[in-house]
């Protein structure tokens, strides 16, 4: 296990990183924005076939110009107005192969997974910001205006394709459910937090939270190893140290959690050395109303046996039963 804190105080943790006194207003005005973008939707048959489902290549303009791809999937022969799953994937990566999605399609899903502007998938990048991009993207935008930090705008791509999916003709609004791994459960909670109609979030071992944290426990491995470079080829004295972290609660997690209305299911290991427990538990302990998480203590940032199993079963419940943590 990590040198973190006890299960017990992990239970009480609310977060070190600071909130910006208008983050409620950034928010709000970045909303705005997101309205105010022509989405200009396409989506084309894709090469990958298989029976019973249709699989699409799903592209869409997001803020500041960028072109998002996303995958997208749905039953053939399905009710008129069914659930649907969005998915995020972890830092660097993309949005898998089509493969992993059809478990979701066979229960009845259409599903959205999307391509992370700027990484390892097939999105474009609209981010023009002036300062250093050393090993990481949490830091781009950091010394320009607030407004150009580059998971701003990933937060938005988020929520833009939640909205996309509560408008196709098939899925029933009610039914869209958010998921995803270290990233990808961060950008879950942002987007429930962002986008009120979602139904469920189900986030794995959720990144981008508590900055501060992070950088007070050492935790600089190659997921939040840019904190520690831009400190020591930018600030190697700490001079700004304060205004940093202020300026990173706009985009750190846990500032989201109190937005949160949807059930959430979070899953965590307590072997966990690049997303310290603690630092997800900062967003956990944050969100008001129904929540449960699955702690695995022999696991750390990696696949975790059975727990897909209990995201598809938390996805297919009609009701969520109130359940105590683990």
């Amino acid at each position: 296990m990590t040198h973190d804190l006890p299960l017990e105080d992990l239970h009480q943790y609310v977060g070190r990183n600071p909130r910006p006194a208008d983050f409620d207003e950034y928010w709000r005005d970045a909303l705005a924005e997101l309205d105010g973008t022509q989405t200009n939707l396409s989506v084309t048959p894709a090469k990958f076939t298989v029976p019973n489902v249709a699989c699409f290549d799903l592209t869409f303009t997001g803020v500041r110009g960028a072109r998002l791809y996303a995958r997208y999937l749905r039953p053939v022969n399905s009710a008129k107005s069914h659930p649907a799953v969005v998915m995020f994937h972890g830092y660097g990566g993309n949005s898998g192969d089509w493969f992993d999605k059809l478990p979701y399609v066979l229960a009845g899903f259409s599903v959205l997974a999307l391509d992370v502007r700027g990484q390892g998938g097939a999105s474009s990048e609209g981010t023009i910001a002036a300062g250093p991009t050393k090993m990481g993207q949490i830091v781009r935008g950091l010394e320009d205006r607030k407004e150009n930090l580059f998971y701003r705008h990933v937060f938005l791509d988020a929520v833009q394709l939640a909205r996309i999916a509560m408008d196709m003709p098939e899925v029933n609004p009610a039914k869209v459910y958010v998921t995803g791994r270290s990233q990808g459960g961060g950008l879950s909670i942002v987007c429930a937090a962002l986008e009120p109609r979602v139904a469920k979030v189900a986030a794995v071992y959720p990144f981008l939270c508590d900055y501060q944290r992070v950088w007070e426990l050492g935790a600089g491995g190659a997921a939040y190893g840019e904190l520690y470079e831009y400190f020591r080829r930018r600030d190697p004295l700490h001079r700004r140290q304060d205004e940093v972290f202020e300026r990173l609660g706009y985009i750190d997690v846990q500032n989201f959690a109190s937005r949160v209305r949807a059930p959430l299911l979070m899953a965590t290991g307590l072997s966990d050395e690049v997303c310290p427990p603690s630092t997800q538990f900062s967003a956990y302990n944050n969100v008001p109303g129904e929540k449960r998480v699955l702690i695995y203590p022999e696991f750390g940032h990696e696949d975790i046996y059975g727990l897909p199993d209990e995201i598809i079963q938390f996805f297919v419940e009609e009701s969520v039963p109130t359940r105590g943590d683990n």
